[in-house]
């Protein structure tokens, strides 16, 4: 599953990318990211969090806890997480890209969401993503804009 997702918010480049360069900011505009933990010490690239993922589907619900990385962080244009567990299983991958661009009055963000897993099929995943996704543009534009 690839999940792409773009927002124009009326604040510079550089405030939209701090804000989404930190996962633990992402709970407060996107619902199904439930509870974000920083993981040791944070630095520009190689920060790590614990991310618990929270999504209902139908008279299901179903959540997911992930070890994210900051793998790329290019200020103030690309940041790019990824799934890194560190047990000896074999994970699905979870990779979140996030590009922010200069628009004539303020920035965009451009999201891509890639899930490689099965554990979702049929399309619901990307169907209860897409309704909280709508729901997360207004809210990332209401709380950037008042600070």
């Amino acid at each position: 599953m690839d999940l792409v997702a773009s927002v124009e918010v009326p604040v510079s480049v550089e405030k939209l990318f701090d804000y989404v360069a930190d996962l633990a900011n992402y709970s407060s505009w996107l619902e199904f990211v439930h509870k974000v933990e920083l993981v040791g010490e944070s630095t520009e690239t190689d920060t790590t969090w614990l991310v618990e993922l929270r999504a209902k589907l139908g008279v299901l619900a179903r959540s997911k806890r992930l070890r994210m990385t900051r793998t790329l962080c290019e200020h103030p244009k690309v940041v790019v997480f990824e799934r890194r567990e560190q047990d000896s299983r074999r994970h699905s991958e979870w990779i979140l890209r996030a590009t922010v661009s200069q628009t004539a009055t303020g920035a965009k963000l451009e999201t891509n969401l890639h899930y490689s897993g099965n554990l979702f099929t049929g399309g619901m995943l990307e169907r209860a993503l897409s309704d909280q996704i709508a729901t997360g543009r207004e809210k990332l534009i209401q709380q950037l804009s008042a600070k």
